[in-house]
Parts: C-alpha cells; structure tokens; sequence
C-alpha cells in the first residue's frame, strides 16, 4: 500500500474523504500500521498514508536518502564546475592568477 508526500496533505486528506475514503478516524491499519492515525486512510480497494513533506523522514517505505538522489542528483561524469560555470571562465581565472604570480615575481620589493 503507498505512501504518498504531498505539499497539501491536509487538502489531499479531503479530497480521498470527499471521494468516500475513511480518513484520519481511527479505521484498522491492515498494512501501513506504522501511519500516523491522523495521516491514514482506508479505501475499499488499500490503504493509503498522506505524508507532508516535513513529515519525510517518519515514512517507511521511502527513505530520505533515496529522496535525495532525486532531489538533489550528483553532477554528471564529466563535469567538473558548478552549472553557470563556463570552462572559458576558468581558463580566464587561471590566466589572471598565474599572471599575478608572475608579477608579483617581476615587481618584488626591495629588501632593505
């Protein structure tokens, strides 16, 4: 049976009340037994539990970490700087540092 994370679980709890689902009234958790009572709903057809999205971490068949390789995916093979970030500018920040390195050589203070 699924668990469900919703931005508006409390609107998603009245809409399944509106199209006949018991929610929320204390009905016999068969499978999700470890649902909030107040987040559980029971159809003819399963159950269901509605989940917040500050609720996430409570829920059982979905862990937080594999939310995160959805949410928040690792960069692809091949790129090595953040999105924005042009090979070009790098090559242009590259060039300025080691023309600072280069001046700072030439232009040493005299020692006295």
């Amino acid at each position: 049976m699924p668990e469900q994370i919703t931005k508006y679980p409390d609107i998603t709890l009245q809409v399944l009340r509106e199209a006949g689902a018991v929610c929320g009234k204390g009905a016999p958790q068969k499978i999700l037994k470890q649902c909030p009572a107040d987040r559980f709903c029971s159809l003819p057809t399963g159950e269901m539990c509605i989940y917040g999205i500050k609720d996430i971490p409570r829920m059982t068949q979905i862990a937080p970490a594999e939310l995160a390789q959805v949410v928040c995916p690792l960069t692809p093979k091949g790129a090595s700087f953040a999105a924005g970030f042009s090979g070009l500018e790098a090559a242009m920040i590259g060039a300025i540092f080691l023309g600072g390195l280069a001046v700072g050589k030439v232009w040493r203070k005299p020692r006295g």
